[in-house]
């Protein structure tokens, strides 16, 4: 899914006629990340416990209703069996909401087609989608299958965090709370803004100012295929990303504080 989106920014795929297929992508997105993370939670172990009690908790910094909706999705005063009935009810309706807008993805691609590398759109020597896209499409389902399949039966606990394998625990809290790696850019843009609020905020508007991009790209040339300063930007951008990734995982202490500041407001400068 990263790959994917880092491709469309470089190519410039959210850019008129294909900005309704950007923004169907982004939703997509934000969806596949509560998804994930509420499977995550499922388990009941140390780390899932206090992962689930720490990012519910980060809504009760919305004013007047936050402490109210904590509540309530806890169904109580902690993470607790309601809470996790809850959270396998989404967990298991949500991906059906994901199918019906990768259907509604699909059919806002075909209304334009595909973009290509050298940033025109035209109508001569088009191919087809149907057989040579959605036949690639399916070869590389097949091998996405093939390696979950394998992972599920040979490697189920590979990417587990041993803390994980703890049962949860309130009265314990772990040393450190890390959650899953999708997550960590966007963890460490939220400790990185000492103010509880603002740091939601930042952390929410990491996904949400993916929308903005049709409006804030200016540029006559779609895309950074023949743009040098697009092409450094681009990388930059990529490089901060993966940085912020890694400073998720680490303790919130000087210098990784400090860098992680750094590292957000460059991350939102690339959308100025």
């Amino acid at each position: 899914m990263y790959i994917h989106m880092a491709r469309g920014l470089y190519y410039g795929s959210y850019r008129n006629p294909r900005t309704m297929v950007w923004n169907i992508g982004v939703v997509i997105f934000l969806i596949m990340i509560i998804t994930a993370f509420l499977g995550y939670v499922l388990p009941m172990g140390m780390m899932s416990y206090w992962g689930a009690t720490v990012i519910t908790n980060l809504l009760s910094a919305i004013p007047v209703l936050g402490n109210d909706i904590v509540t309530l999705l806890w169904g109580g005063f902690s993470v607790n069996n309601a809470t996790l009935n809850r959270f396998f009810s989404l967990h298991y309706l949500l991906p059906f909401a994901i199918a019906a807008l990768v259907v509604m993805h699909l059919i806002a691609l075909h209304q334009h087609g595909s973009g290509n590398p050298n940033g025109y759109t035209g109508n001569i020597d088009r191919v087809a989608f149907h057989p040579y896209f959605s036949f690639k499409d399916l070869v590389t389902g097949f091998f996405i299958l093939n390696n979950s399949f394998w992972i599920c039966v040979f490697c189920s606990q590979c990417f587990r965090s041993w803390t994980n394998y703890e049962m949860a625990n309130p009265m314990s809290t772990p040393s450190s709370i890390v959650p899953e790696w999708y997550l960590l850019p966007y963890y460490a843009i939220l400790r990185s803004i000492p103010n509880k609020l603002l740091g939601v905020i930042a952390m929410i508007a990491a996904i949400l100012i993916l929308f903005s991009l049709p409006l804030v790209d200016l540029s006559r040339i779609r895309g950074n295929s023949f743009r040098p300063l697009g092409k450094l930007n681009f990388w930059i951008f990529i490089v901060v990303f993966i940085v912020l990734m890694g400073l998720g995982a680490n303790h919130p202490e000087s210098p990784f504080v400090e860098l992680g500041q750094v590292c957000t407001l460059l991350y939102f400068g690339y959308f100025v």
